[in-house]
């Protein structure tokens, strides 16, 4: 998981132990803010994973990440292709506690995380994943581009597909479903990751024969 150039980073036997050393982080530094861990939802074998950006204020009090209005969106968006949040999808983020009056993570705390992120995608295996927005495509992918430039894109890394998408927030803030919209064009992408979802279960049940 470290083939993009990082230098080892931590390394545990499985998820319940990643979580724990979650759980027990100190000295990151969102930590003298006083928000909690928010770690993941969804299921940890499902094949796609979902990276967001960093904790709300509603994530933040119930310890779940996109339990808000942009959480509520992201799960129509999934639920619009027949994608059950709960049993298709493990949503995580880049940035495991809320930053000061939401504000977007900077790249050093993006940098901090990082390793236990890369760790998590090891953990979970999943074939593909979405960026839901462009500080989770930094995250990931080192990609300085703006989200409107390679959202709906596939993206080659570490042997699995990667697409950034817009963040739930950005299509709250831009309601027209007009062709060309944000929100039009989530929806074709998200069908062209329904798609190669179906495209997986396809070939699981080809290799199960």
């Amino acid at each position: 998981m470290q083939g993009d150039g990082l230098p080892a980073g931590p390394h545990f036997q499985n998820l319940p132990e990643l979580f724990a050393a979650l759980e027990g982080l100190q000295g990151d530094p969102l930590a003298a803010h006083g928000t909690r861990i928010v770690i993941s939802r969804g299921d940890p074998a499902a094949r796609l994973m979902l990276i967001g950006e960093a904790p709300g204020a509603e994530e933040d009090r119930l310890g779940q990440p996109f339990v808000g209005k942009s959480g509520q969106l992201l799960d129509q968006i999934l639920r619009s292709v027949d994608l059950d949040p709960a049993r298709d999808v493990f949503v995580t983020n880049a940035v495991y506690r809320r930053p000061p009056d939401n504000r977007k993570p900077t790249p050093e705390e993006l940098a901090w995380y990082r390793p236990y992120l890369l760790e998590m995608v090891r953990l979970i295996d999943p074939r593909i994943i979405l960026l839901v927005g462009g500080v989770a495509a930094l995250a990931l992918l080192t990609e300085k581009r703006g989200i409107t430039q390679i959202r709906g894109q596939w993206f080659d890394w570490n042997g699995r597909r990667v697409m950034p998408i817009f963040h739930p927030a950005y299509l709250l803030r831009n309601p027209s479903r007009t062709p060309g919209s944000p929100k039009a064009l989530t929806w074709l992408d998200i069908q062209e990751v329904r798609r190669a979802f179906d495209h997986l279960r396809v070939g699981d049940a080809a290799d199960a024969t």
